[in-house]
């Protein structure tokens, strides 16, 4: 993993990215001096229009999955978005090799060859998203623990991560129960160093709840760290390989004495003035759907076109947030507040639609002008279900500690939720946010938000 402005990035995903830019780039250059024969050509220009293409492709393939590591999608399924992606270049090649005016050139053949390696980097992600990882590119853990922890570590790790290799679990003086097999239990003979290094782990994860009394051998773990063996605690790796703050490995003093939950008054200060003008920017470009959609909602089912609800802010203030009515007038007409479901049939057909394409949140860039929410943050939930989650899951309070935003670290991230269970998932999410917040992942946020409207992931 490789950090950049406090996000965690898989160093095999920026290796595909780079082979992405690099590969194309490289094939219409040969293909360029190949066809220049040799005389006056002004590659400058080839390169810079073949950079906008491959970036263009990049952000393309991005939005569409193509560099998601984990996911659910069948062969089939990622062929799709495949294909998708060839379709959407041809034009796009099209466009920008048309306007590359070098003489030496056919812009044709340089079409041709962009496109062709493109093809072939897309060939190569759909092997490489359902093909076991090569031996070369696995990461090598061993597991310090044997108990309850370690099993659940080695089932997260091997389900969230497949170019983790778990290599055994060594068994902790503290673990008063062995609970993964026996095949994967590595043998007390040696010592963890030497087991370490005889196994050649490239990392150690310390996957046991009890650390007083001598439960951890630290000169050994420290020796490991020595000779270059990461040793990483379970809340640190699951933040890192996971994007999430564990709930069932996270501890209060890991907050209080760790990196990150900084707030400041110029973070404050940046935070806001993008949010005030990202948000007059698409407020105006999506005036007009605004309009289609508020005319939809009455010729359907008549006024009001807005829905006014209750939620909790920053500090656990309430607010009033506004969104297009997508629910029959008489969908809580008991008064009881419910989870909105997948299938739920108070939802009205035009409400169906502009849920999935998340057009029914349009409205909230008014909340984020008037400083009740950001663009970017946990989503603001009711007070009624504050309430439950608060008193059922340990530290949901901590979401409230930022404003809420339009978008979120969990939406992009995880599906929607409807249960207890999927709001537990998705604080571990928010909680990541809060931590690590910048500017930098507002964006990557914002970014990853894009793919999942155009592709109806998470949609309810």
């Amino acid at each position: 993993m490789i950090k950049v402005f406090n996000h965690w990035f898989h160093r095999k995903t920026l290796a595909q990215v780079a082979v992405d830019l690099m590969f194309p780039v490289v094939c219409v250059i040969l293909a360029a001096l190949w066809l220049g024969g040799g005389g006056h050509l002004e590659l400058e220009k080839v390169v810079f229009y073949a950079v906008i293409f491959a970036l263009t492709m990049i952000v393309l393939n991005s939005w569409l999955g193509i560099y998601q590591r984990v996911h659910s999608r069948t062969r089939e399924e990622t062929r799709a978005r495949a294909v998708l992606s060839l379709y959407l270049a041809i034009p796009l090649a099209y466009v920008v090799f048309s306007l590359l005016a070098v003489a030496e050139v056919d812009r044709g053949f340089m079409l041709l060859s962009g496109l062709g390696a493109l093809f072939a980097t897309l060939v190569r992600r759909v092997h490489g998203a359902h093909s076991r990882p090569s031996s070369l590119l696995s990461h090598r853990v061993l597991v310090f623990g044997a108990g309850e922890e370690a099993e659940n570590v080695g089932r997260v790790l091997r389900k969230s991560d497949p170019d983790i290799e778990i290599v055994g679990f060594y068994p902790s003086s503290s673990d008063t129960e062995i609970v993964v097999p026996s095949q994967v239990l590595l043998s007390q003979a040696m010592s963890l160093s030497d087991t370490a290094h005889s196994l050649k782990v490239d990392e150690i994860i310390v996957a046991v709840r009890e650390r007083r009394g001598g439960a951890l051998p630290l000169r050994e773990l420290l020796d490991c760290k020595l000779s270059g063996v990461k040793v990483l605690d379970l809340a640190s790796y699951f933040e890192r390989a996971l994007g999430q703050l564990r709930l069932d490995s996270l501890r209060v003093g890991w907050m209080i004495f760790g990196e990150g939950f900084r707030q400041s008054w110029r973070r404050t200060s940046v935070k806001r003035v993008f949010d005030i003008a990202v948000s007059l920017l698409l407020l105006l470009l999506a005036l007009p759907v605004m309009l289609v959609t508020a005319l939809l909602i009455v010729l359907e089912d008549g006024l009001p076109i807005f829905y006014w609800q209750e939620r909790v802010g920053l500090d656990g203030r309430l607010f009033k947030v506004v969104k297009f009515r997508s629910m029959r007038k008489d969908a809580e007409s008991d008064g009881k507040p419910r989870w909105a479901t997948a299938d739920d049939d108070r939802v009205t057909r035009v409400g169906r639609i502009i849920r999935k394409l998340r057009i029914d949140e349009l409205p909230q860039f008014f909340n984020v002008l008037a400083g009740e929410m950001s663009l970017v943050g946990p989503r603001p939930e009711r007070p009624y279900f504050v309430d439950q989650l608060t008193r059922d899951i340990p530290f949901y309070a901590v979401r409230h500690s930022v404003k809420p935003g339009l978008t979120g670290w969990a939406q992009v991230s995880y599906q929607y939720g409807a249960t207890v269970e999927d709001s537990v998932q998705k604080l571990q999410y928010d909680l990541y946010y809060v931590k690590n917040h910048t500017l930098f992942l507002d964006i990557v946020i914002l970014f990853h938000t894009v793919g999942v409207v155009l592709t109806g992931r998470g949609a309810r």
